[in-house]
């Protein structure tokens, strides 16, 4: 969806009360306010909400954990997944790499 145009609708709100002398209306934009952060910035919360974005493979093991436990209900948890290819993916890659474990263990 990136560089494409999008058309946001408005909605006319006209008040309903008869007690009214005048009548008036607004054309407002139906936007919902959201935000994001970095899944480090997002341990020791707890959110109703969680949408991922995994387009890279995950850095460290302890990420992917982070990223799926901060959601109180299965149903407020959505994820998208990008394989390498570029297309839309079901799995996740986790990746570990095995020189950094060697190095802390003196190998």
């Amino acid at each position: 969806m990136a560089g494409q145009k999008v058309f946001i609708p408005r909605m006319s709100l006209t008040p309903s009360d008869a007690r009214m002398l005048l009548s008036s209306s607004e054309d407002n934009f139906s936007i919902v306010v959201s935000f994001a952060m970095t899944i480090n910035k997002s341990q020791g919360q707890s959110l109703s909400h969680i949408g991922s974005y995994l387009k890279k493979p995950i850095f460290t093991h302890g990420q992917l954990y982070v990223s799926l436990s901060r959601v109180t209900n299965r149903k407020g948890l959505k994820i998208l997944v990008y394989a390498d290819d570029g297309e839309i993916s079901n799995e996740a890659t986790n990746v570990v790499y095995k020189e950094v474990f060697c190095k802390l263990l003196g190998e």
